[in-house]
C-alpha cells in the first residue's frame, strides 16, 4: 500500500495489474476508467479493480489529487494497455503520474 500524488491534469495511462487494487481518494477529485466505464470520484470515496482489467484514474480537479492504493498481493505488475509492455510496478521502467490526453 502507499499514497501517490497527482497534479492537476495529470494521471497514470490505461493499464492493468496482476492482483486486484483498491484505490480511496484522499484528496481531490479523479475521474476513474475501468474497463471502458468512467466514474467520477471525490475526497472519501474508493474504487475496487479486479486483476487484469484495463483502467486508469486522472486528476480533473484544479488541486492536487491524493489516493491511497492497495494490492491483493505481492510481487506487482503494470502492464501499459497502449503497448502491452509489463513492468515490476514502481521498478525504474514503470511510469507514473503522466499528463492526461
Amino acid at each position: 500500500m502507499c499514497q501517490t500524488v497527482f497534479q492537476p491534469g495529470t494521471g497514470l495511462p490505461l493499464h492493468s495489474h496482476n492482483v486486484e487494487e483498491s484505490v480511496l481518494i484522499l484528496e481531490g477529485e479523479a475521474t476513474a476508467e475501468i474497463a471502458g466505464e468512467f466514474f467520477d470520484l471525490e475526497t472519501g470515496q474508493a474504487t475496487w479493480v479486479p486483476a487484469g482489467v484495463p483502467h486508469r484514474l486522472f486528476n480533473r480537479g484544479q488541486g492536487v489529487m491524493r489516493i491511497h492504493w492497495v494490492y491483493g498481493g505481492r510481487d506487482v505488475t503494470r502492464t501499459i494497455t497502449a503497448t502491452g509492455e509489463t513492468f515490476e510496478h514502481l521498478s525504474t521502467h514503470d511510469r507514473g503520474g503522466a499528463p492526461t490526453t
